[in-house]
């Protein structure tokens, strides 16, 4: 789990191959290289511009220099990490690189031939300060490719932001592989210190347990008895089911969940007592079993009336409506309760998007259909979304007004005709008829 509440994003987004290989372990100090052999030294003396572009190698941490990517066109990067190529030469290195115009999922080990050594930067020592600035900068930037947003992290003070940064800014799995899908993984996650070495992990699709080796995912597949996620089945409507997981029942389930989950969400957090939570982890069932699509977690006693503190679409299941479902469905859970309810802060860009989308919707399909004067109370009653999630989301499509000391809604048809076309289709319906469900706190 985390802090933040981040959906499903562009599923044409997912990253570029990594070209990610073992750790270098004979590769000697790369903070001291060997000097040039006298071959090298011969080539770099006849060619000036080849002398000046050695000089510069290898380059240093921090450096920012324009980097060829997957669209066959250079952008700007930073130099994150570096490491020696085994049996390479002295300035023989590859560089772990960050796109300044995009997300960090996209970061990657990149090879020195995709570097134009002509466009680098000197190495700057940025101060923490300056990458926040950037950061807010970079909300009210008009995103490039659905991926350019960035995370939530706003509740960090800038020593926290170093810190985190610092520690998950090598992404340690380069690929997984879950049931038939083999993916692309985006960012750094927390794995025992005994997968180090791994760019690689095998998942068994059922229990969640994860492997080194194919061999290993084989020989426990032919052992595991699970189809399905373990705990109850609370929702069932066609080939989609909810399974509802206890974190203090199914603890290791519940952790390896959120080892998976990590590696797609850029939280500051990853919460190893899963015991104060619940997962609710959404399947598409065949002959062959359930298969995980996503999931969100929620606290079973949220003081601040939280009903979601994570969800996540895998990739492979993205663009598909999935996400606004996981959306809707702890909302329906909401109302069982008889509560309203709001996601966890801080929610990353296309976390807000996606809850304002949802809010939108839900919020002008009933003023749409209503007869006469409504309240803001009135909506969270029938909606279970906090009052202040209403007023905000009115007030951005300007549908509020403030008169005489009390908010009022003016809901001309018109209007709401053309903020229902801009907001889009509303995914998946959740067909309560098929929830079958006792809130956490009644269960015995």
């Amino acid at each position: 789990m985390g802090s933040s509440a981040n959906t499903e994003t562009n599923g044409n987004g997912a990253p570029p191959s990594s070209n990610q290989k073992p750790p270098v372990t004979n590769g000697g100090d790369a903070s001291h290289p060997p000097p040039p052999s006298a071959l090298d030294q011969a080539i770099i003396e006849s060619d000036p511009s080849k002398k000046r572009k050695m000089g510069m190698l290898p380059l240093e941490v921090g450096t920012r220099v324009m980097c060829r990517w997957r669209d066959g066109k250079h952008h700007p990067v930073k130099v994150i990490e570096r490491r020696r190529i085994h049996n390479g030469g002295p300035n023989d290195y590859e560089y772990y690189v960050h796109y300044t115009e995009f997300n960090r999922r996209l970061d990657e080990w990149t090879q020195l031939d995709q570097l134009d050594l002509d466009s680098v930067e000197c190495a700057v020592d940025e101060k923490v300060e300056d990458k926040v600035t950037s950061l807010k900068m970079t909300r009210h930037q008009k995103r490039k490719i659905d991926e350019t947003h960035v995370e939530g992290h706003e509740e960090l003070d800038a020593a926290s932001l170093r810190e985190h940064e610092e520690f998950t800014k090598v992404k340690n799995i380069a690929t997984i592989e879950l049931g038939k899908y083999e993916i692309e993984t985006w960012y750094f996650s927390p794995f025992p210190p005994e997968y180090n070495e791994c760019v690689k992990l095998f998942f068994c699709e059922f229990c969640l347990n994860f492997m080194k080796r194919k061999e290993q995912l084989q020989r426990h597949m032919r052992k595991c008895d699970l189809k399905h996620p373990p705990g109850d089945e609370i929702y069932r409507s066609g080939t989609l089911s909810m399974f509802e997981v206890d974190g203090k029942k199914n603890k290791v389930y519940a952790q390896n969940l959120c080892y998976l989950a990590k590696l797609f969400l850029d939280h500051k957090t990853l919460y190893y007592d899963v015991d104060l939570f619940l997962f609710y982890v959404l399947c598409e069932c065949d002959d062959r079993g359930c298969h995980m699509v996503g999931y969100f977690s929620k606290e079973k006693h949220s003081e601040e009336a939280y009903n979601l503190a994570c969800i996540l679409t895998l990739p492979p299941y993205q663009r598909k409506g999935y996400g606004k479902f996981l959306i809707a469905f702890s909302y329906e859970l909401s109302k069982k309760e008889g509560k309203v309810g709001t996601p966890e802060r801080p929610l990353s860009d296309l976390g807000l998007l996606s809850y304002r989308g949802y809010w939108t919707r839900v919020l002008l399909d009933i003023l749409k259909k209503h007869k006469g004067n409504i309240s803001i109370k009135e909506l969270s009653d029938m909606t279970a979304i906090k009052a202040e999630d209403i007023l905000s989301t009115l007030q951005s499509l300007e549908l509020i007004q403030y008169r005489k000391g009390q908010h009022v809604i003016c809901a001309d048809p018109k209007v709401l005709d053309r903020h229902l076309k801009a907001a889009g289709r509303g995914g998946l319906d959740v067909d309560v008829s098929k929830l079958i469900w006792t809130p956490y706190r009644d269960q015995s």
